[in-house]
């Protein structure tokens, strides 16, 4: 008997995909992980340079949104191996979410500062947002390479456990699933773009676009680049659904960015006003800060630098008084004033008609430029600027004391009228290295004179300035001043900012006369003092006992502050 023929079943073909190429597919991966790396770095900067800004001690700052930012990497690399099974649609929402939250993070940031006083929290949470979402970029974009080199190195429409599937296609698919080497390309690109990006925030972004604007054009970039990826190279991997809900996102996200990034100017405005009040003068971006001028018209005008209060105009010639005068008692034909670009100081010391030469160090161009051209400014400060004894230096003082003054030149008085020593950037400006660069610009019986902060409201400050200057080889005296109570309250610099219906509290300012001897110096004033407003020589002495009681033995005891160790 024949048997019947056997008729063979094959299984049924799957369906062509067409994948992509190995190399077509890792090439683009590997740019838009060197593009999504710099718009991450770009976010990170912006929070740590704004939240210096706004909160101040940028060494704090950047440590909380370091730290809170790896964490939170580490977090976002472990919740994404949730989304390993749909890691194209995945990291494209993840892409999506990080360019509206890391684009919108400058404007939240500085809302909450400006309307609601407090940024702390809101720094914190953008910090943790951004590094969670940040950390699952690298798992999933590992997944779909493999999974896509792994589709390559199969034949479309050839079934698994067929004869073409041997020995040759199982060295492919163990060459194409090389994970070593897809995580070294991967993070290659990753650090490239993070150096490009930490290159591009100060010298591009920071200097052409500003902080808001910066942000919301990194974040369209950053979508930009997370959404094409998947929508053009991995679209085989979305369902109907899936394209339509990216397509949906992305497109939100840039409509969101666009309106922001129209609508910062009015938006700046209006945080200016709630920060600064309806009066605002002037407010002008320098290369190294915001600079604002405050008042009514035909009034004293207040100078904010960075969001502080630089200059009270109603009762700054308290502090100005207190800080030039008791430096004055004694030779003072040549003077050097570091810091002091308002011009106040340099009025003060200008009452003196036998002053010959007055030297200016400041930081900021600006600042000199607008206390010389801005007509409440320079009535304010009486014109100082134009004085043809006085000549105005522009850079750091401490390369200015080291390197810039020439070596034969010497100055009876050294004035410091710098930023408080409680801010991070000017630490090095009160350091013991500083104080004997300043001693070495001295001539013999010269002093020096400090703004140290208050010593009753941070009297562990304060007392460190005196420690570092006898560290420095000099013998001080402490004394201080009060202004008149106001609706500003008392912050990291002279005073801080405006918090509209805060009570007024009293502004204090310490001081500390020094010279480079075993005496001490004279607490008084000079014989030829002009008339002042509010200092005398019995205020003085009275202040000088008003100091000494916030000493103790725990301030006696204070390290002085250097470089290497800043102890404010």
């Amino acid at each position: 008997m024949i048997d019947p023929p056997v008729t063979l079943t094959l299984p049924p073909k799957r369906p062509a995909r067409s994948p992509e190429r190995p190399r077509a597919v890792r090439y683009p991966v590997l740019a838009v992980v060197f593009v999504c790396a710099a718009c991450g770095l770009v976010y990170e900067l912006e929070l740590v340079a704004l939240a210096s800004y706004l909160i101040g001690d940028s060494v704090t700052q950047a440590s909380v949104v370091l730290s809170v930012m790896v964490f939170a990497m580490g977090l976002g690399s472990l919740l994404a191996k949730r989304l390993r099974c749909r890691a194209a649609v995945g990291f494209g929402l993840v892409e999506g979410g990080l360019a509206l939250i890391g684009g919108c993070s400058a404007m939240v940031l500085y809302a909450s500062f400006a309307w609601l006083g407090e940024s702390r929290w809101v720094l914190v949470a953008f910090s943790l947002a951004i590094g969670v979402l940040t950390g699952a970029e690298i798992p999933l974009l590992m997944s779909l390479i493999q999974r896509a080199e792994s589709a390559a190195g199969t034949p479309a429409g050839t079934p698994a456990g067929t004869p073409g599937g041997g020995a040759e296609h199982r060295g492919r698919r163990r060459e194409a699933h090389d994970a070593a080497g897809t995580v070294a390309d991967l993070f290659a690109a990753d650090y490239v773009g993070a150096l490009v990006g930490g290159l591009a925030f100060p010298f591009l972004l920071l200097p052409w676009l500003g902080q808001l604007t910066g942000a919301l054009v990194t974040g369209a970039v950053n979508a930009i680049a997370g959404g094409g990826l998947v929508l053009w190279l991995f679209r085989h991997d979305l369902t109907a659904r899936s394209r339509t809900l990216l397509i949906g996102a992305n497109l939100s996200v840039l409509v969101v960015l666009a309106t922001a990034t129209v609508l910062v100017d009015d938006f700046e405005q209006a945080a200016r006003r709630a920060v600064y009040g309806d009066s605002i003068r002037v407010a002008v971006h320098t290369d190294l800060q915001e600079v604002v001028v405050t008042g009514r018209a035909g009034g004293p005008p207040d100078l904010f630098l960075d969001g502080r209060l630089r200059v009270g105009g109603r009762d700054e010639y308290r502090y100005h008084e207190a800080l030039v005068h008791p430096a004055m008692n004694g030779p003072h034909g040549r003077v050097l004033i570091l810091g002091g670009g308002d011009g106040l100081a340099a009025r003060e010391v200008l009452r003196y008609d036998d002053v010959h030469a007055v030297t200016v160090v400041e930081l900021d161009p600006g600042v000199a430029e607008l206390a010389r051209t801005d007509p409440g400014l320079a009535a304010l400060n009486e014109h100082a600027f134009e004085d043809p004894r006085v000549t105005v230096a522009h850079g750091d003082a401490f390369t200015w004391l080291r390197s810039v003054r020439p070596v034969q030149e010497r100055y009876d008085v050294v004035i410091s009228d710098l930023p408080d020593p409680g801010i991070t950037a000017g630490a090095k400006l009160y350091s013991q290295e500083f104080y004997g660069l300043a001693a070495g610009a001295l001539a013999d019986g010269g002093r020096l004179v400090v703004h140290a902060g208050s010593a009753s409201v941070r009297p562990r400050t304060y007392w460190t300035v005196e420690a570092t200057l006898r560290a420095a080889g000099y013998a001080t005296r402490p004394y201080g001043s009060a202004g008149r109570t106001s609706g500003l309250t008392t912050g990291p610099d002279r005073a801080g900012r405006s918090t509209g219906g805060a009570p007024p509290v009293e502004r204090e300012w310490g001081f500390l006369l020094a010279a480079p001897d075993s005496v001490r110096p004279p607490l008084g004033l000079d014989a030829a003092v002009p008339p002042l407003r509010s200092l005398t020589a019995q205020a003085l002495r009275v202040a000088e006992r008003c100091v000494e009681r916030s000493r103790t033995e725990e301030t006696d005891a204070l390290p002085p502050s250097t470089l290497v160790h800043p102890r404010y």
